[in-house]
Parts: C-alpha cells; sequence; structure tokens
C-alpha cells in the first residue's frame, strides 16, 4: 500500500470511527426527570438515616452488595460492614450531617453517579468537609439503592 493511500484509508477509519462515537453519545439516555428526583430521595433519606443514628433507615436505602471506601482508606464491604462502620463513624464523628448534590448522571437508565459535598458541623472541632460519590442502582423492584461510596477530603 502506498503512502497516500495509506493516509487515505487511516483518515476514513477515524471518520468512521469517530462518527460511530459521536452518534453514539448523541442519542443520549432517556432518563427521566422523576429517575433524577428519585435518585436525589434516596440520598437525603441515606443522609436523614446517618444523621439520625438510624440504622434501619439506612439500610433501607443501601444494596446488600455496598461497599464503601471512606476517606481514611478503609474499605467496607457488604451492607454489615458498611453499616457496622458508619455507626462507628458517626460515634467518633458527632455533628450534623449534610449532604449537597453537585450532579446526578446515568451511566444507563438503572445505573446512577451522583457526586456531592459530605459535611459534618462539627459539635467539638472544625467541620468535617468530603466529597462523596455515590453509585446507585435500579432493582428489580424498581426502587433505586447505593451500592457504593467512595468519600475524600478535598485538597487543601
Amino acid at each position: 500500500m502506498k503512502l497516500r493511500e495509506h493516509i487515505s484509508f487511516v483518515t476514513i477509519l477515524a471518520v468512521v470511527l469517530l462518527s460511530g462515537c459521536v452518534s453514539h453519545q448523541s442519542t443520549g439516555l432517556s432518563v427521566s426527570d422523576q429517575s433524577e428526583e428519585n435518585v436525589r430521595m434516596v440520598l437525603k433519606s441515606y443522609v436523614a438515616g446517618r444523621q439520625a443514628r438510624d440504622l434501619e433507615a439506612v439500610h433501607a436505602v443501601l444494596d446488600l452488595n455496598v461497599d464503601q471506601l471512606t476517606s481514611r482508606g478503609e474499605w467496607r464491604r457488604g451492607l454489615e460492614a458498611a453499616t457496622a462502620g458508619m455507626k462507628r463513624s458517626s460515634k467518633k464523628n458527632p455533628g450534623n450531617r449534610s449532604l449537597k448534590i453537585e450532579s446526578v448522571r446515568f451511566l444507563r437508565p438503572d445505573v446512577a453517579l451522583a457526586d456531592a459535598l459530605y459535611t459534618i458541623k462539627g459539635t467539638d472541632g472544625p467541620d468535617r468537609i468530603l466529597w462523596s460519590s455515590f453509585t446507585l442502582v435500579k432493582g428489580s423492584d424498581r426502587k433505586w439503592r447505593i451500592t457504593s461510596i467512595r468519600n475524600q477530603k478535598p485538597t487543601e
């Protein structure tokens, strides 16, 4: 194959591949505003349960296979480990918890990624501010549940 033919072939291939990617992205997902509101409500229920130290309320919004990576690098895998760790954390870090949801995007109609600013207003020290990412899945019962939580401290 001559150089000119090779360049033409590569150019055509690149155009075909890129146009396929662009057309796939432009179709977007058909996710309703109601789905986003449902995801936001699950996250509000989660933080309300954490604030009230109500493990039943927290259990209700977590997937059985939930995992959590804390800002201190601790992995909590599974519902029991996650809620036991949350209970310890609430005791160790008292204060008022709040979650400011920055964005919700849908990776698929049944999988959502939410980013939020998680603040614990300390009763005996400075506020604790974390960035948190939540992955939620919609189960066969059509309810959204949190399946992963990732917390990190913002850089100073």
